[in-house]
């Protein structure tokens, strides 16, 4: 990868991109939300939401929000409104299918993370929809056979969390990483 990577803040100009790496990864599992119920969920916690950028475009996401833990948003509603506690949900981590496979989506999990260890968060919990649960648990999370996601999940949906690690150094980056707050 020669173009320079940047992972920052979600922007207000960022939701058109958004909206369609969204609807790329998930309307053929028939779980695309659309713009609103995205937007809901930034705005309840937008210092936890992230934007990478390649070579100038928007080339993936992440949304996480505060959320009680072993429950997950509805698929089919806005978020009501600001939560609390010390539970992390990644909602959406999503790269563009070209630039897959090159450590980003490992990178802004990272981001992630350092974010809940400096917000005092304890957990960061998810929903592994489309048979992603191998590679969640490769990364830390514990499935929660007894924690059933909300039918628009799927049937093979999975909810699955970890514990927020203590510091430790950050896994190597693409050499053409920039990290923008």
């Amino acid at each position: 990868m020669t173009d320079t990577v940047t992972v920052r803040h979600l922007a207000d100009h960022d939701w058109d991109a958004v909206v369609a790496l969204e609807h790329d990864a998930y309307a053929g599992l028939g779980l695309a939300e659309g713009r609103a119920a995205l937007q809901s969920r930034a705005a309840v916690s937008p210092g936890t939401c992230f934007v990478l950028d390649v070579g100038g475009r928007t080339a993936g996401y992440l949304l996480a929000l505060p959320y009680p833990e072993f429950r997950c948003p509805d698929l089919g509603r806005v978020e009501p409104a600001v939560r609390t506690g010390r539970n992390l949900h990644l909602h959406d981590i999503v790269v563009a299918p070209a630039l897959r496979r090159r450590g980003l989506g490992r990178y802004l999990l990272g981001r992630l993370t350092g974010t809940a260890r400096a917000r005092g968060d304890r957990r960061i919990s998810l929903v592994a929809v489309g048979g992603s649960d191998r590679f969640w648990s490769a990364r830390g999370f514990v499935a929660h056979p007894g924690v059933a996601p909300a039918d628009g999940y799927g049937a093979d949906a999975v909810y699955m969390s970890r514990p927020v690690p203590a510091a430790r150094p950050a896994p190597p980056a693409p050499s053409t990483l920039r990290e923008v707050s």
